[in-house]
């Protein structure tokens, strides 16, 4: 292909709040200056690309010429760092988001990344993404370095902020499935999508061991057990590094997960335990670190720092760690901070807070409004020296040699990258829904497990007929959204619960009622109940009932009606986390937990509920009976525990 001379023009716009396209009404969130970094963007991307900053509109006039040619082939990462200038250093260490900037700004300045989503329901199709990443390459080519630029985003469940993708179960349901090698197939089918998206920068596996259920980003740890966490993120990570354009970034370090309750950061706005304080033993820390050095040794080229603090020093600022990282596990790729982290360093300004990161060991800094300033920061500490050349130099040649290693030089439009498998591939839907199968856990089983052909079964809850909360946060946008808040299926290529009995009805000779003034007719209720999706500290939970504030509307009154009908129900809980269930259990003759299943999640579901398939899951997190056994350590139910065969 040629490459087209592109003059689009940028529409640039912005919006303060972050599920807006999501709600049938106002946004029932908080709107704070936090919660803008990660705003919903309505982009539109049509023959030319339209693009993001805020409130302005700019023509662009990059230009590239018809033929590309490596003006740097055959160099070492160390030679091309010696021809940059101290400003082409520091601008290759900056990671602004893709609605701050145009092209110009690329062609200007060289940014050696540019990351984020559109927050905004539908997503980009692969096809939007496709323009959008070539029209920023258009302008890293033009720069005076010429260096490619490449994209980073979070596909943490799959390719999860693009349109049409398979979005596979969470980490938390990775955890129980604890399938390796089919962990390792869902990195292969994810890292093809992310190829054929070009959002080739993966920010994740995420390796926290959530040992607090009340944490907003439960879901995203694997188990609280880190040698469970180890392999599971190893083989996910070595399916993703499977094609030899991506990039994966470990996340985040360190000790992730442990946080004390009530030490959450408290900026912009109130945090119970995101970001907090993780005071834990040396033990622990040496735990964690082994969890990296599983992932170092598989061949990770990025890990990004934790927002929170480790015994009391913010990680941002944690040299004595980070530097482990280059010095003792042996990591030769490059640190990054996470979103605008660096900020809430010890520093009295940004200036102070860029030399503690950079000085500290982190090579790239994720900033989402004052990268500018971020980069000039570098050049002037530099001057004053405050910063060593010598640091940025470490900094740029491992950024560079992450592009050299994944052919961004020979290839900067991935032109001749081929991506392994279609977007749909049967073998991905089959990993999908056989990942969420193995992941169901039964937490009691005196009902049976499975439903009895012939049978009606009146289905009930808000879970029922809902993709979104199948998929939880972190899907097409950043705190995802449930259908009930929408105007239709938050992911049009899932199938909910409630398809999924219909479409094997009459293979089974069932019969489904969901009208309430027949359920007196049926045998059984299958209770579908759960949380809303939610993501990083939006999750931070203070009540885990599963009829609290974190809950889809309309538990409370479909557990009531179950309760009411005196028929044997079985109950699923669709949830990011062990929810307490102590007032309801004795209730229901059986309980299944589902985490978040994901797009195939529907169909997973009804497979076991057929006995199609075997419940293989068990739990990698412990369960609680309440809050104050989550304080005291009195556990419910151990890892490892599963009513199938109990």
């Amino acid at each position: 292909m040629k490459y087209k001379k592109l003059a689009s023009v940028i529409v640039i716009s912005s919006m303060l709040l972050s599920i807006a396209s999501c709600s049938k009404t106002d946004n029932k969130e908080e709107t704070t200056a936090e919660t803008t970094a990660e705003t919903t963007i309505e982009t539109t991307v049509e023959t030319e690309v339209t693009a993001t900053t805020e409130s302005t509109t700019t023509e662009t006039t990059v230009e590239t010429t018809d033929s590309y040619t490596n003006p740097y082939a055959g160099m070492t990462a160390e030679e091309i760092v010696s021809t940059l200038t101290l400003e082409q250093k520091a601008a290759q260490m900056i990671l602004p988001p893709f609605y701050m900037i145009d092209a110009d700004e690329e062609a200007k300045y060289g940014y050696g990344a540019i990351f984020s989503k559109p927050d905004d329901i539908p997503s980009f199709t692969n096809e939007e993404w496709q323009e959008l990443t070539a029209y920023y390459q258009d302008g890293a080519l033009a720069s005076e370095t010429g260096i490619p630029y490449f994209y980073g985003q979070d596909s943490v469940h799959g390719c999860d902020f693009t349109a049409g993708t398979i979005i596979y179960p969470h980490n938390i349901n990775l955890g129980a499935a604890n399938d390796i090698e089919l962990t390792r197939k869902m990195g292969e089918y994810v890292a093809s999508d992310m190829l054929t998206s070009r959002n080739v920068w993966n920010f994740g596996p995420c390796v926290a061991a959530s040992q607090d259920p009340r944490w907003g980003r439960t879901y995203e740890s694997i188990s609280s057990d880190p040698s469970i966490v180890t392999p599971i993120a190893q083989a996910l990570s070595e399916g993703l590094l499977s094609d030899s354009h991506i990039i994966v970034c470990a996340k985040h370090f360190i000790c992730d997960g442990y946080p004390k309750y009530g030490t959450g950061e408290n900026s912009d706005v109130a945090r119970i335990i995101d970001r907090g304080d993780s005071q834990v033993s040396e033990e622990v820390i040496n735990d964690n670190l082994a969890i990296y050095q599983a992932l170092v040794d598989s061949g990770v080229q990025t890990i990004m720092i934790s927002h929170g603090s480790l015994n009391g020093v913010k990680m941002h600022e944690n040299a004595e760690y980070i530097m482990k990282i280059k010095n003792e596990m042996g990591f030769k790729g490059f640190i990054v901070s996470d979103w605008d982290s660096i900020e809430k360093c010890s520093g009295k300004d940004l200036k102070e807070n860029v030399i503690l990161s950079v000085n500290s060991g982190i090579d790239m800094l994720m900033e989402s409004q004052n990268f500018e300033e971020a980069m000039f920061c570098i050049i002037e500490a530099v001057h004053e020296g405050s910063i060593s050349e010598e640091r940025v130099d470490d900094a740029v040649t491992r950024i560079i040699q992450v592009k050299i290693d994944i052919g961004l030089f020979d290839d900067p439009y991935y032109e001749n990258a081929e991506p392994l498998y279609a977007i749909d591939d049967e073998g991905a839907l089959e990993t999908a829904r056989t990942l969420a199968s193995e992941s169901l856990v039964p937490l009691k089983a005196d009902g049976g497990l499975t439903i009895a052909d012939g049978s009606t079964i009146f289905v009930a809850g808000p879970a029922t007929d809902d993709t979104g909360a199948l998929l939880g946060g972190w899907t097409y946008i950043w705190q995802g959204c449930a259908d009930q808040d929408f105007y239709g299926k938050v992911c049009p290529n899932a199938t909910t619960i409630l398809e999924a009995l219909e479409e094997v009805a009459d293979e089974h000779n069932y019969t489904i009622v969901t009208d309430e003034s027949e359920i007196s007719s049926c045998d059984v209720v299958l209770l579908c109940v759960g949380e809303k999706p939610y993501a990083e500290w939006n999750g931070d939970a203070v009540d885990l009932s599963i009829t609290g504030d974190m809950t889809l509307e309309g538990n409370a009154e479909a557990i009531e009606l179950a309760k009411n009908s005196g028929l044997p129900t079985i109950t699923l809980l669709v949830a990011g986390r062990n929810v307490i269930i102590e007032d309801y259990i004795n209730d229901w003759d059986s309980v299944i937990m589902c985490y978040l299943p994901g797009s195939e999640g529907g169909h997973a579901i009804v497979d076991n509920l057929t006995g199609a398939r075997e419940y293989k899951g068990h739990l990698a997190m412990p369960y609680y009976k309440d809050e104050a056994d989550i304080e005291s350590g009195n556990i419910w139910l151990p890892i490892g525990f599963s009513a199938a065969e109990n």
